[in-house]
């Protein structure tokens, strides 16, 4: 793997040298776009917008339209900015992971210890792993500042960059029922179906099936035969009006018969 970042954490008087990698890949299949008539590709082109012609890349540069004018940033205005930042994950406190909503995580990377970086870099990954908390880091990644939850996994420490709060929409415009909508009996019932189905987390159980499926679709068409078109309709749970305890009660022997036969 090839490092999207290098630099340092800092936290206190600590300096370890890192490099940032990419921790994910992409489980979808790689699609093209065709043309329609006769399935060539098509490309994509950077043009000037006044004169039409493809511009080489290493022509482009980047610009803020500052009330109708342009200004053009060149790459050591993005530096100093915040050259701290741009070089520096800071941890700027430790917090209790659990106090961080799920909401505001992004993207998760690893980092890894550069030369000389080792032992220091170990002692922060298994002081985390004792006390039990996360660092919450600041920093700079591709001209963006970024938030980051700094934790250990297994043998490495984990970046998981996370949202700034004015990045989540508010939910004041959506249409929600209150709290006193539901009824004591009900939420009770409902309670006891989410321990019915409750399970121990385990991550392997769950496959990107869709790709697997789709990827066979494409086998049996490139062997001329067509698919199955048959689409299953949605299934309403629930309507306004009818015995929503009568519902979670089915749901609850449905779920037991399904684990029996799977025993």
């Amino acid at each position: 793997m090839r490092p999207i970042w290098t630099g340092a954490i800092s936290f206190g008087l600590v300096n370890i040298p890192v490099k940032i990698f990419t921790a994910t890949k992409e489980s979808t299949l790689d699609l093209d776009m065709l043309d329609g008539r006769d399935h060539a590709r098509v490309k994509f082109k950077r043009v000037n917008e006044n004169t039409g012609k493809e511009i080489p890349y290493e022509q482009i540069v980047k610009g803020y339209n500052l009330n109708g004018d342009y200004v053009v940033l060149e790459p050591d205005d993005f530096l100093a900015a915040d050259a701290k930042k741009s070089k520096t994950i800071e941890i700027v406190n430790f917090v209790n992971e659990n106090d961080i909503d799920s909401m505001y995580y992004e993207q998760p990377y690893y980092l890894e210890p550069d030369k000389g970086g080792e032992k220091a870099y170990a002692l922060l990954r298994e002081a985390l792993k004792q006390v039990g908390k996360v660092g919450l880091a600041e920093f700079v990644m591709r001209n963006k500042e970024a938030l980051a939850v700094i934790k250990p996994s297994g043998k490495a420490i984990v970046l998981n960059r996370i949202r700034f709060a004015e990045e989540i929409k508010s939910t004041e415009e959506l249409n929600l029922p209150e709290i006193s909508k539901t009824k004591p009996k009900e939420a009770q019932m409902a309670i006891q179906l989410i321990d019915h189905l409750t399970d121990k987390f385990d991550i392997s159980a769950y496959k990107d099936t869709y790709t697997d499926k789709l990827m066979r679709i494409i086998e049996e068409k490139a062997k001329g035969k067509k698919p199955s078109k048959s689409v299953p309709k949605p299934k309403i749970v629930h309507q306004k009006g009818e015995d929503l305890m009568a519902i979670l009660k089915a749901s609850l022997s449905e779920k037991k018969t399904t684990r029996k036969k799977a025993a």
